[in-house]
């Protein structure tokens, strides 16, 4: 059990997480010919489109109800009926997501009697275009748990409110995928990889590595979504053998998955490492019914290689983490792999999985309490490597520490949201890399001795 520091100041300095709504963006730019629409300001959509821009460095689709001072006093309904008309008027979405924000939030608006409005005021353009309404305050919450409720509301208006026939599950090539937001499209194309491997198809709800994976499309730009699971394949899901979650947020949504179609569900809070990527590849071999392909099995023996060419630098090294809890979660199984320490750990929003965790402490706090916490511990403490996204980056400069850039955003660091984290590959390369890092820091050196009687 982790001890859980609670935050005690009243605002955030530097905060390390990002809002709900940016969750539900990245969500439904997994799903083929989407776009999300933010009810709010101008401003809650320009901030969540910069900030994927500068992540991705891809255009990302994203619209607004575009509140003004009076609306957001007299209400905003009449901005989300136009604005529902207008998208579904132009014919190129199929999913639309409308997404509520701080503001929105406040005012206390009730987005799914909106959608009922729109839907009895104009049928025929809801026979073309499904609506799916998130609720989504940014003053709670993280970009995590955002996204697990996009996703959650993608299964309840598509699958739950629709009878699909089932047929035999054993027979089945289909197997259910739900990546947490910690997962990147690198990640995705691996797990898909590993899925294709044991003769299963893998269904992906979201799949960013159809659309956020660095590809040029064909043609001119697009004002929806370009890539990504189909509605089609979404209505496949009660189809599958069976569904395999990643990441604790994802539960809830795999829980209503289980529930609307019966289909079971394996759970992991993530498959970083050599002891999550065995729970993995063996979750495939019992599903398929197959043994573990030859390639995989050589992917295993080069990560345990990788592991005793590292240990020497890396075992009772110290590594300093923040980050959203799924994602400190990842990273743990890896480090413990390796017998690497966690002398500080802060995250963004608390959750029961990091309490019931194998970590010593974990604060809730910003990252002026991560870098205030390191400047206390005694120089044999301090940790001698930061994993964390560019805004840790910005710490490891002040302290003069190496820093592993990983998660949301990475604006300084051209291909990081491309890169391949899970696996046994995924691993094998994070382990020179974080090996690399700290031999060429000189932070796990051995000070040198000094005789007490050697000349002053």
């Amino acid at each position: 059990m982790a001890k859980l520091i609670k935050r005690n100041k009243a605002m955030s300095v530097r905060p390390i997480k990002s809002g709900q709504p940016n969750g539900v963006v990245l969500a439904f730019a997994g799903i083929e010919k989407s776009i999300p629409m933010l009810h709010g300001s101008q401003g809650c959509s320009a901030f969540s489109k910069v900030f994927f821009v500068r992540h991705f460095r891809e255009p990302i689709p994203l619209q607004t109800t575009a509140m003004d001072q009076i609306s957001t006093v007299m209400g905003g309904d009449e901005n989300i009926i136009k604005g529902l008309k207008t998208l579904c008027e132009a014919k190129k979405a199929q999913v639309i997501g409308l997404v509520t924000t701080g503001l929105t939030e406040v005012q206390g608006a009730d987005i799914h009697r909106v959608v009922e409005q729109f839907k009895a005021q104009y049928p025929e353009l809801n026979e073309e275009v499904k609506v799916v309404p998130v609720n989504a305050a940014d003053f709670t919450g993280s970009l995590e748990s955002g996204y697990s409720n996009a996703v959650q509301a993608l299964i309840h208006h598509l699958l739950q409110q629709n009878k699909t026939k089932l047929v035999e599950w054993e027979n089945s090539p289909f197997l259910n995928i739900l990546p947490g937001s910690h997962l990147t499209p690198g990640d995705l194309d691996q797990l898909k990889r590993y899925v294709e491997a044991f003769g299963l198809e893998p269904l992906v709800l979201p799949d960013l590595s159809r659309s956020l994976d660095g590809h040029l499309p064909e043609g001119r730009g697009s004002s929806v979504s370009v890539g990504g699971t189909t509605l089609g394949e979404i209505l496949s899901m009660p189809l599958a053998r069976a569904t395999i979650s990643i990441g604790n947020a994802m539960i809830e949504p795999a829980k209503s998955l289980e529930q609307s179609t019966g289909v079971i569900n394996h759970h992991r809070c993530g498959v970083m490492g050599l002891s999550a990527t065995d729970w993995l590849i063996n979750q495939l071999s019992q599903i398929s019914g197959q043994e573990v392909p030859a390639w995989i099995e050589r992917d295993r023996s080069r990560l345990q290689d990788a592991m005793m060419d590292t240990h020497f630098t890396l075992t009772n090294s110290r590594v300093a983490l923040a980050g959203d809890p799924d994602w400190l979660l990842q990273w743990h199984t890896l480090l413990a792999d390796m017998g690497i320490d966690t002398p500080v750990v802060v995250t963004s929003t608390g959750s029961q999985s990091l309490a019931d965790s194998s970590f010593d402490t974990v604060k809730i706090g910003d990252l002026e309490d991560f870098e205030e916490w390191i400047n206390r511990l005694h120089q044999d403490e301090k940790p001698n490597l930061l994993i964390g996204n560019s805004h840790v980056a910005e710490v490891g400069d002040r302290l003069g520490l190496p820093v592993v850039r990983s998660g949301y955003p990475l604006y300084d660091w051209v291909g990081g949201h491309a890169r391949t984290w899970i696996g046994y590959e995924g691993a094998r390369q994070i382990l020179f890399e974080l090996c690399n890092a700290i031999a060429h820091s000189g932070t796990h050196r051995l000070a040198p001795y000094r005789s007490r009687y050697a000349a002053a």
